[in-house]
């Protein structure tokens, strides 16, 4: 081996921890010619888990190697949100028991071979400008400050309410997901085409402990009227104590009827339709 080869190497060594990923695009950046990564791929240095894809072998890949290497190494501005934080944060007997489809809210979409890794998981994509005014990922505040070679920065205040980090794996690095807060109108914003407002009913009735302060914040930045006509009426209909303290009139909450369920009662307080089977109390 060369001087410059080993002297290559050691520098990837010290940027690039053990089973997280980089792409060719930063490869290229950092000065790894083609040549270069096909050699260290042949000696073992590195693995190539889809096309244009590296990193340092460690352990079975998981899906959460990738978002943090997105949201660290390769300053992409994803945060791990709707189900799939509400998930991670112990919510997980009101939903399902496994992480199947993993919601990652950003401004831009997610890099081609994202979808080409094969994990066992879907990872679906959400606009978070579409639906908040004030977008926390998009400033830097996230753990995109975090140095992941000295396992160092980064903050764990919720800012506006919408995020905060998530200690995983052996070497505990960040993961950056919404808050409970920011997480529930993630997932209403899926009703009804692709959550159910049985599943999201439960859900609300286990969300006793939500920040009042936080959710202020977060449904004054909300741009949708029908996410926050629905957090209104499943806050009603469970009225965990939190509620006393958010005055819907208060919010804009726009005007005329919203049919979200053909066929469904309407609901008289937010002039929205539900499910007849919601009809009863909680």
């Amino acid at each position: 081996m060369t001087m410059q080869v080993e002297g290559k190497l050691n520098q990837l060594i010290s940027r690039l921890p053990e089973g997280l990923l980089v792409d060719s695009t930063w490869m290229n950046e950092h000065g790894y010619s083609s040549a270069l990564r096909s050699q260290y791929v042949s000696a073992g240095w590195l693995e190539q888990p889809a096309r244009s894809v590296y990193r340092r072998p460690r352990g079975v890949l998981g899906w959460e190697q990738v978002v943090i290497s997105l949201q660290t190494i390769l300053n992409q501005a994803f945060l791990v949100g709707g189900r799939t934080a509400l998930e991670l944060q112990g919510f997980s007997h009101y939903l399902s028991a496994d992480v199947r489809e993993v919601h990652l809210y950003g401004p831009e979409p997610l890099p081609r071979w994202v979808g080409k890794l094969n994990l066992g998981v879907r990872f679906s994509y959400h606009n978070s400008q579409r639906l908040f005014r004030n977008e926390p990922a998009t400033t830097g505040l996230t753990s995109l400050a975090w140095h992941v070679m000295d396992n160092r920065g980064g903050s764990n205040d919720p800012i506006h309410g919408s995020t905060k980090q998530i200690p995983w794996g052996h070497f505990e690095w960040p993961l950056t997901v919404s808050t409970p807060e920011r997480a529930i109108l993630e997932m209403l914003d899926q009703l009804p085409k692709k959550e159910s407002f049985h599943q999201v009913d439960k859900m609300m009735e286990g969300l006793a402990t939500l920040s009042p302060r936080r959710l202020t914040r977060l449904l004054h930045d909300c741009r949708s009227i029908k996410v926050k006509r629905l957090f209104f009426f499943f806050a009603f209909r469970h009225n965990h104590r939190w509620l006393k303290h958010l005055d819907p009139q208060t919010f804009d909450l726009g005007s005329g009827k919203r049919v979200l369920v053909e066929g469904g009662k309407l609901d008289p307080q937010f002039m929205i339709t539900v499910p007849e089977d919601l009809d009863g109390p909680a």
